[in-house]
């Protein structure tokens, strides 16, 4: 599938969406894109402090994760294992980051994307880390500012 100027594609290893954040914090902090051996890297320490934070916050989230906790951010702290949106709002608070989803709207890959959830507000609203779910379990990075950051809708120029 070929990929739109705006986004940066991210190998579908497991890591995606915590490949996506790295890579994403790393344009945000305005540094050179990481290449795919230390994005890898990040990424995994990325995922070991999301499942701490899950842990530190036990209070806070055990009642949105399915099944039984402890099995479960277990499996989170395995490199092959999806994260999602609870993963998402862990690495907000790890990274103490604002992130924005966004999805291409009416299944166009070439066309307009749509905001479909927030992370982080209480980090600010500025310049957040942008990434972009397919819809299927992956995740892949938006570079640059979108619409300032204020827009609900992305159309590509």
């Amino acid at each position: 599938m070929p990929t739109p100027e705006y986004s940066i594609g991210i190998p579908g290893d497991g890591r995606c969406l915590f490949r996506s954040v790295v890579h994403g914090a790393t344009l945000r902090a305005g540094k050179k894109s990481p290449n795919e051996s230390f994005q890898k890297e990040l990424a995994d320490e990325l995922r070991q402090k999301v499942a701490d934070e899950f842990i530190k916050r036990r209070a806070d989230t055990e009642w949105f994760v399915e099944g039984d906790f402890d099995a479960y951010v277990g499996r989170m702290r395995q490199p092959h294992i999806w994260g999602g949106e609870p993963e998402l709002l862990m690495c907000s608070h790890v990274l103490k980051t604002p992130i924005t989803v966004y999805m291409y709207e009416n299944d166009s890959k070439y066309g307009s994307l749509k905001i479909i959830a927030e992370y982080g507000q209480e980090y600010g609203k500025e310049n957040p880390i942008r990434v972009l779910y397919h819809g299927y379990g992956h995740y892949d990075v938006l570079r640059g500012s979108i619409n300032g950051g204020s827009s609900k809708l992305y159309t590509k120029r």
